[in-house]
């Protein structure tokens, strides 16, 4: 896919932060992407981008607007459709991430078909993809997992690539996920992959590499989430992970969109490290990722020291303190 630049991203009514994450991510890793925001009536996010509406974005240059949020479900809502047709109208492509298609609404496909505009539907691949076979592949291989979904696992892959990168080391971001696709340009969207072939296809996306090349693998989901433990368990397989980042966002009292408590972390790193060694028996743990956002700075200090005595890894927080303490243990 070649999405045009630049995008006007669309917050539609985004009922808070994570709801919107797939334009925060592309504002914060890649805001030279980015003209401007599009929000409806009852949205509760602002990405520090200029408001605009259709016509000014396309007057300063917009080529594509981007649906900016990932909803339970990943649907297109009925009452956003007026505002995708008025941008194919306007001259603008449209891309998303959703589990719906932008080319399964038929005004959208009309409309598109007959303005020659793009339709991208990053969530979906016609690739053909393999059934995993576990074969062990040369290169090394890191996985952020967490205790729940929408805790940090994108940003954390994203900042330890940053980081090695910086400092001189081989590495390369695998996006398992439409905003990681969105951001980097290129991946498969785990979730949207038939069940057979999750496994196959994170193994054809982070394939054999040179030894000391780190392939930094996206994480979805959480292995005790009742609704995304499926898609967790096949990346794990096939991203075949030498190490593993636990990611956590410890003010939460339940797990997002269900009413389960999150799991402890030791309970969660035993889970995940069992389901690692099937396809890597050398898989252990280099760091724990935390997301204190919610927190003060000193609560959040003291509550990582509190984790690196009880776990023996170093813990960080990679928005105040970067990731690279995590980067010497690999």
């Amino acid at each position: 896919m070649e999405i045009q630049k630049p995008y006007l991203l669309f917050l539609a009514d985004a009922h808070d932060r994570l709801a919107a994450k797939v334009a925060t991510g592309i504002r914060h890793w890649h805001p030279e992407y980015c003209v401007g925001q599009l929000r409806m009536e009852g949205c509760r996010v602002d990405c520090g981008l200029p408001d605009l509406d259709i016509a000014a974005a396309r007057a300063m240059g917009a080529k594509t607007l981007v649906i900016g949020v990932a909803n339970r479900g990943g649907v297109i809502a009925d009452h956003w459709v007026e505002a995708l047709r008025d941008a194919l109208e306007n001259g603008m492509d449209l891309a998303a991430g959703l589990h719906n298609r932008l080319s399964d609404v038929p005004v959208l496909k009309e409309t598109a078909d007959r303005l020659g505009r793009s339709l991208f539907d990053v969530r979906h691949t016609n690739a053909a993809l393999p059934v995993g076979n576990g074969r062990k592949r040369v290169g090394k291989r890191l996985l952020p997992v967490g205790t729940d979904c929408s805790c940090g696992k994108m940003y954390t892959a994203l900042a330890i690539e940053k980081a090695m990168l910086e400092q001189g080391k081989k590495a390369t971001f695998r996006a398992t996920g439409q905003t990681g696709i969105l951001v980097s340009g290129a991946g498969i969207s785990i979730d949207a992959v038939v069940a057979d072939f999750i496994a196959g296809a994170v193994e054809t996306l982070a394939p054999d590499n040179d030894p000391d090349h780190w392939d930094v693998i996206e994480g979805q989901g959480s292995l005790f989430h009742p609704s995304f433990a499926g898609v967790t368990l096949g990346l794990i397989h096939g991203a075949q992970p030498d190490a593993l980042v636990l990611c956590h966002e410890p003010t939460r009292t339940a797990m997002r969109g269900v009413d389960y408590p999150l799991p402890g972390l030791a309970e969660c790193m035993a889970l995940n490290l069992q389901a690692a060694r099937l396809t890597n028996p050398q898989a252990r743990f280099a760091g724990i990722s935390i997301n204190s956002a919610l927190m003060s700075g000193a609560d959040a200090l003291a509550y990582m020291a509190e984790l690196e005595t009880l776990y023996g890894l170093p813990v960080v927080d990679p928005f105040r303190q970067g990731v690279g303490r995590i980067i010497e243990q690999l």
